[in-house]
């Protein structure tokens, strides 16, 4: 029975992978990854070399004793499978440079080399703070057990030497046709995100393979991308031509909206390159970019279509908007954040392959973004390029050959600006992408160091200034150059306005401030109904206040509502007023467009306040940009001819912008300060300017024998989207309650992935000092053997969300 060599041991009937059959068809689905950009050789190196250390007696001795006698098996870290291929590719191709003709085989075994002895972690540094490289460490210094046997058994049983030989000259021109592309990046930049998609193409080839053996199934039969898509725009545009027949099919505004959505359309033939889409806010902006997307996926054979949108809340509602309009419900993945704690994702985790455990299938359960449309965060998007582990990047291949919407562009954390350009301009150059930047807000990403390389004729809309005059529904009252208020005066600001309106939306900075404001109102206006939004809240939760207030809306019912931003990118309400806490003007414009949404109540007003009592030490970027408004604000007072007369034009947001960007130049390229480098210089900067690299040579009195010196696994170390990393809890809330449940018992991986992919509607990000008081009071607790947070009945409220004091009661029942 355990003659061949074993790679994996299946829970269920104890059946047996060879290492073989798993090496060469983990190469088969890496080939077929690393294809869509043209790698394909580089990407099955990968693929057949990854484990090769599993050709050993000492790894045969470890599985089979952990599976059958646990008790007897070695001590964790005892068996390395996973540095041999590395090892192989650095002594066949990096330890004999006897020519420049030599160099490309060397690099490549830098980058495959680094994938490989890192599936089990995340990518080693080629060179780091202490001035020692981990890659080195491990290829070429690290004793190897029976690494003679292993290089001997992969030439006998998985390709002849001389068929190795011939595979590798293929990647090595693949590298250097990589390599040739766009002359205005660097080496470098190019090495690392081609490294990045190697790993990614690996891990998801290795996670599917082992998966599917686990459940002994055959691969899913892939959808027909282009008849998909040519069926749903076929029932886009019933649903568009439909619109014709409503009542007010010929108001002005809508008049409007079928010409974009028609401008679109027409777009859609144009090649793929990266676009700006400026529709005004409650312009139908999201059926207008699905509209393209369809139709050039179909064009240009793309395989997804990608939103990217800042805030989950927009993720639910235009995820649902899109699923019954195409009519599908399994085609469509909402992903909005990562519900399996991840304190360890940096820890290779050897020990744990070829045993099923728990930990094992949180691993393999299918996470990888391979369905036809995907809705997922800005945070997600970056994480999928910069964050550590392997969960997150395993994503990045199947961002290639993709429609990719970034809806609310403007909203990109500003210390990820380089990061977000750089990464969008490897998915035009290399990765076959269409990149739309879909806002009424467009923030100047060509305009700072690390620019965005965005097409020429890049604006889809045509007259976008006579658009944007068109679409004007509101006035901007400025009342913040002139007072600053309080909640008690906010209170007695809103008693007045209910005197001229029936609808009533207050957006403020912070959640404290928003719960504060939402307990006064509800005492002082007892018979109006009002409601509380905040990021405290889980998705289902948000969605059930978002129904009843439309609910209110269209009945042209009273109604007041206090939230937090996240009601302003996307959702799809329609105030008769609004009052906005000073921020960013693109804030300003987003706050606006929920008000007198259709146009339909004439001219409406948006009052601009100054909140003395939010507290924005922590929250820089609005800050910055409260400050910026506020300048702009005061040049109209003095001229009110400036910025053509109004806050929000295209003059006055590009204004904004480029102050926006230049106070903060110094935050563009993610500063570290625990090690004064930038992200941007530890992932891409040249050799001849790397500090690491210049103080080796001065140490050592040599250079370090590598190409590559970058440091991508200090670099992930310290990336976080937002300032303060956030945990995903589930909470008690509805059907949350019944997941919760369900993960305290066993499941399949299938089973496991569709059921955290349910829970994502009900999960809340919080924040280290978040959890560590919901611990102290005994609301936090684990399931699934201690791997993912859930909160218990008491820590979650049913007006609004968690509770840090462990004090609520849900359910509606309180005796």
């Amino acid at each position: 029975m355990f003659k061949i060599y074993i790679a994996h041991i299946r829970e269920k009937d104890k059946e047996i992978q060879s290492v073989e059959k798993h090496l060469l068809d983990v190469k088969t689905l890496a080939e077929n990854f690393g294809e869509k950009i043209g790698v394909k050789h580089i990407a099955g190196l990968a693929g057949m070399l990854h484990d090769m250390g599993k050709f050993t007696k000492g790894f045969k001795e470890y599985i089979k004793k952990a599976v059958f006698t646990p008790e007897l098996a070695p001590a964790r870290g005892t068996v390395d499978h996973s540095t041999a291929g590395g090892k192989l590719l650095f002594d066949l191709y990096h330890t004999k440079i006897k020519s420049v003709e030599d160099i490309p085989a060397a690099r490549l075994a830098e980058i495959v080399g680094n994938a490989i002895i890192s599936h089990h972690s995340y990518l080693n540094d080629f060179l780091n703070g202490n001035l020692e490289s981990p890659f080195l460490n491990r290829v070429q210094k690290k004793v190897i057990n029976e690494y003679q046997l292993s290089k001997e058994m992969f030439f006998q049983k998985v390709m002849s030497e001389h068929n190795f030989s011939k595979y590798v000259e293929k990647a090595i021109e693949e590298l250097t046709t990589f390599l040739e592309k766009d002359k205005t990046k660097s080496t470098e930049q190019k090495c690392m995100f081609l490294t990045k998609y190697i790993f990614s193409a690996l891990i998801d080839a290795d996670r599917t393979n082992t998966r599917l053996f686990e459940e002994g199934n055959n691969p899913s039969p892939k959808n027909n991308h282009k008849q998909l898509f040519e069926s749903y725009y076929q029932r886009l545009m019933e649903k568009i031509e439909s619109f014709q027949k409503n009542e007010d099919a010929k108001s002005k505004i809508n008049i409007l909206r079928n010409e974009m959505s028609e401008q679109c359309d027409k777009f859609a033939e144009s090649p793929s390159g990266t676009y700006t889409l400026s529709i005004p806010t409650g312009g139908g902006k999201t059926l207008a970019s699905l509209r393209y997307a369809l139709k050039h996926a179909q064009l240009f054979d793309k395989k997804r279509i990608i939103y990217v949108v800042p805030f989950t809340t927009i993720i639910e509602q235009n995820a649902e908007e899109v699923r019954k309009i195409l009519d599908d419900e399994v085609n469509i993945l909402e992903h909005h954040s990562n519900i399996i704690i991840d304190d360890n994702e940096n820890e290779e985790d050897e020990n744990h392959d070829g045993i099923m455990s728990i930990k094992e299938k949180l691993k393999l359960a299918k996470d990888n973004w391979d369905s036809p449309i995907i809705f997922t965060t800005m945070v997600q998007f970056l994480d999928t390029f910069y964050a550590k582990g392997t969960r997150n990047i395993r994503r990045l291949h199947n961002l290639s050959e993709a429609v990719i919407i970034f809806d609310e562009v403007q909203k990109v954390p500003i210390s990820c600006i380089s990061l977000f350009n750089s990464a969008l301009n490897f998915l035009k150059t290399y990765g076959k992408c269409s990149i739309i930047l879909c806002t009424a807000t467009q923030p100047a990403l060509d305009f700072v160091e690390h620019k965005l390389d965005i097409s020429p004729d890049a604006e889809i809309i045509g007259n976008l200034d006579e658009v944007i005059d068109a679409f004007k529904r509101v006035e901007l009252v400025d009342i913040a150059t002139r007072q600053s208020f309080n909640n008690d005066i906010l209170v007695g600001f809103v008693e007045e306005q209910l005197e001229k309106n029936e609808s009533i939306l207050i957006i403020l900075n912070t959640k404290q401030v928003v719960k504060d404001l939402y307990e006064k109102l509800i005492k002082q206006f007892s018979e109006i109904p009002t409601y509380h939004l905040s990021t405290s809240m889980c998705a289902a939760h948000r969605n059930l206040i978002l129904r009843k207030v439309r609910d209110h809306l269209k009945n042209q019912e009273r109604v007041i509502c206090v939230s937090t931003q996240l009601i302003e990118a996307g959702v799809d309400v329609s105030f008769s007023c609004v009052i906005r806490s000073l921020a960013g003007l693109d804030s300003i414009a987003q706050a606006a467009g929920r008000c007198n949404r259709h146009g339909e109540m004439g001219i409406r007003k948006v009052y601009i306040i100054d909140h003395e009592e939010e507290n924005l030490s922590k929250l820089k970027e609005i800050k910055k940009g409260k400050e910026i408004t506020k300048m702009i604000l005061k040049d109209l007072q003095l001229f009110p001819k400036s910025y053509g007369g109004d806050l929000l034009s295209n003059e006055a947001m590009t204004k904004y912008f480029r102050e926006f960007y230049s106070d903060l130049s110094n935050d563009l390229n993610y500063f570290v300060k625990e090690i004064n480098r930038n992200l941007i210089d530890l992932l891409m900067q040249k050799r001849s300017e790397n500090i690491y690299c210049q103080a080796y040579k001065e140490r050592n009195k040599k250079e370090i024998e590598l190409f590559l010196v970058n440091s991508y696994g200090t670099a992930a170390q310290f990336f976080q989207v937002i300032d303060q990393h956030t945990t995903s809890v589930i909470v008690p809330y509805e059907e949350g309650k019944d997941i919760i449940a369900s993960l305290n018992s066993n499941h399949s991986i299938e089973e496991l992935s569709k059921l955290l992919r349910k829970a994502q509607q009900y999960t809340v990000n919080l924040y280290k000092h978040e959890l560590d008081k919901l611990a102290h009071n005994g609301g936090l607790e684990t399931v699934y053997n201690g791997e993912i947070y859930v909160l218990n009945d008491g820590a979650y409220n049913e007006e609004y969300g968690v509770d840090l004091e462990n004090e609520s009661v849900t359910g509606g029942f309180i005796f």
